[in-house]
């Protein structure tokens, strides 16, 4: 424990710089206002902090991200959010205080850009606030446009 904490707070300070194969990224805290104060490492764990405003809106989100993959992906955790990795991570999506985030890279972002006017954007996130229907169909399209591509589809 003390190791992390230590690693933590260099970290912060801008001293400890995170090298490749250092594992010290994944000991930092998240830099933004997460439902989370540390990172989760199981998807229990991360479910189990989610907040209760934003319970609702983030298990439709999940629902429909795992309605869309295959069956043999399995949901992990990786930057300590849930993910879906199928030979690689296809989406990452998490629960904040006041949206839920779907994170399916810039380039489908990018195809989709027309379809997401109304949500707030930036390179690789989209944010649903809690306070909106969460658009169920065109999330479904955006993880299908991900796993296509990854080379990867839901097997019928």
């Amino acid at each position: 424990m003390t190791c992390s904490m230590t690693l933590m707070k260099k970290a912060k300070t801008g001293k400890h710089k995170a090298g490749k194969g250092t594992g010290a990224a994944k000991k930092t805290a998240p830099k933004t206002g997460t439902a989370k104060t540390r990172w989760s490492t199981t998807v229990k764990e991360y479910l189990a902090g989610v907040p209760q405003a934003t319970e609702n809106h983030f298990d439709q989100l999940r629902a429909a991200v795992l309605s869309v993959v295959p069956a043999e992906a399995t949901e992990t955790i990786s930057y300590g959010i849930p993910a879906i990795r199928h030979g690689k991570v296809v989406v990452w999506y998490a629960a904040f205080a006041k949206h839920c985030s779907l994170f399916p890279t810039a380039a489908v972002i990018e195809e989709f850009k027309s379809e997401l006017t109304g949500y707030t954007t930036s390179k690789g996130t989209i944010q649903f606030p809690i306070d909106k229907p969460l658009p169920v169909a065109l999330v479904k399209k955006i993880v299908k446009a991900r796993l296509a591509r990854v080379g990867r589809t839901k097997k019928q």
